[in-house]
């Protein structure tokens, strides 16, 4: 008997960055173990997950083309290649805790990962797998972000959980404000209006146009993918709703 859970299907947007822990450069194994036990955590509870996972922690494209100028889509492309590695990782995680899972790319590497095909993904989560999407969209000069919104909606998600290292949507950088306010709750036009970095303008747009709600919370909390799940007050609400 699962506990009660608000949403059926959720679609998981993890940093590259979460990954590190106190590394430098690289994933951390025990971050991915306990990520790894999280999710599967949110599966036992009976809830199909979708994962997007970024590359940031071994090479982010738009910082590398303006620090030395590598051309943007080269540098893009590179970025694409350190989500499957951070994918390939995850997934060797889900799976040593029991969790079948599957890798679908966006560029072909047929090798070490299935090819992003929407029904075939479909069709892997009705059977009660994790699905790991990498390489983003397959195209340069769009995010790992907006990559989860399109995921999501092409899987029917109810809902885009982006884990960060932060506790939240705030007005501004906590971390340069003792005086930074966070959102329990703010509206898709709040945040593109104001042009808060907690996700690109094009995933917001893309889940306002979907009606599809996001929820932003500190993944390194013991247990919020669940609390979040069962509806629990995690993090900061992105919807249609109120500022509070």
């Amino acid at each position: 008997m699962t506990s009660p859970t608000r949403y059926r299907r959720i679609l998981l947007k993890l940093s590259g960055e979460a990954l590190l822990g106190d590394l430098e450069y690289g994933v951390d194994p025990k971050v991915v173990a306990f990520v790894a036990e999280q999710i599967r955590s949110v599966r036992d509870l009976g809830v199909d997950v979708g994962i997007v996972v970024g590359g940031g922690n071994i090479f982010r494209g738009m910082t590398a083309a303006a620090a030395t100028g590598m051309d943007r889509a080269t540098a893009d492309y590179i970025g694409m290649l350190a989500t499957a590695m951070n994918g390939l990782a995850l997934q060797d995680g889900l799976e040593r805790g029991g969790v079948p899972t599957r890798v679908m790319t966006a560029i072909d590497m047929n090798e070490i990962a299935e090819p992003f095909i929407r029904r075939r993904a479909v069709r892997h989560i009705e059977k009660g797998r994790v699905v790991i999407f990498v390489c983003g969209t397959g195209n340069p000069y769009f995010t790992t972000d907006t990559a989860a919104a399109l995921r999501a909606v092409e899987i029917g998600a109810e809902i885009v959980f982006k884990a960060t290292k932060v506790d939240g949507v705030y007005d501004k950088d906590p971390a340069q404000h003792t005086d930074a306010k966070r959102y329990s709750s703010i509206t898709y036009s709040k945040v593109l209006v104001d042009g808060l970095k907690v996700l690109d303008a094009a995933a917001v747009s893309l889940c306002m146009e979907n009606d599809l709600p996001i929820v932003v919370f500190d993944l390194d909390a013991h247990e919020n993918i669940v609390k979040a799940i069962r509806g629990e007050d995690v993090g900061t609400l992105i919807n249609r709703g109120g500022e509070r």
